[in-house]
């Protein structure tokens, strides 16, 4: 059995493989394993559940294949949950990672208070069923970046009971305790029974 994650983004795909290997008889894709290309689905849910199903029902609907998705947000209490579902594009349009970082630095110049979390949503969907499942992990963002592994918003994001960033681990430990190795394991459990029957 295929199942096939909905991203083009090769970090993305890369912590989301690792986490989902491991059932016998599931192998894992992604889009750059298809022999066509297909562009990515337009995000323009207003939540990050939307933009999950989405993601993955438009793949499904376009491959046949099992299809998971997933959508992140980072959320900064003193920004009122920003930049939450925008988190991709929280620096306009065109943003880079380096571009969000340094809107999310400015903006919170003058706060009081860091606390934020990552909040992770994946939804699988097939010919029979569309499950989904969260995680999330609680921390605060600092005040410079600090490492260079990881994606996104990584360097700024230290979590709860940490003294790294997320940036500044090795995948395996950052995998273990992030908002995505969350919702994943969340949604092995959801999916085992059908893997294995």
């Amino acid at each position: 059995m295929n199942i096939l994650l909905a991203t083009n983004n090769p970090h993305k795909a890369e912590e989301l493989a690792a986490m989902l290997a491991g059932h016998d008889g599931v192998r894992v894709i992604t889009l750059a394993d298809l022999p066509v290309t297909l562009p990515e689905p337009i995000e323009d849910g207003d939540t990050l559940e939307a933009n999950a199903y989405i993601k993955a029902r438009e793949i499904f609907n376009a491959t046949g294949i099992p299809t998971i998705a997933d959508d992140t947000g980072l959320e900064v209490d003193a920004l009122g949950g920003a930049p939450g579902v925008y988190s991709a594009r929280y620096a306009g349009p065109d943003a880079t990672y380096a571009s969000n970082c340094a809107r999310l630095l400015s903006d919170l110049a003058s706060a009081t208070g860091r606390a934020a979390r990552f909040r992770t949503v994946i939804c699988y969907t097939d010919s029979f069923r569309t499950l989904f499942a969260e995680g999330i992990v609680e921390g605060e963002i600092t005040e410079e970046p600090h490492g260079d592994g990881g994606f996104g918003y990584d360097p700024l994001f230290r979590p709860e009971g940490s003294v790294r960033t997320f940036a500044e681990m090795p995948p395996d430990q950052k995998n273990a305790i992030s908002h995505r190795g969350r919702a994943i394991a969340g949604i092995r459990e959801t999916l085992a029974p059908y893997l294995e029957g």
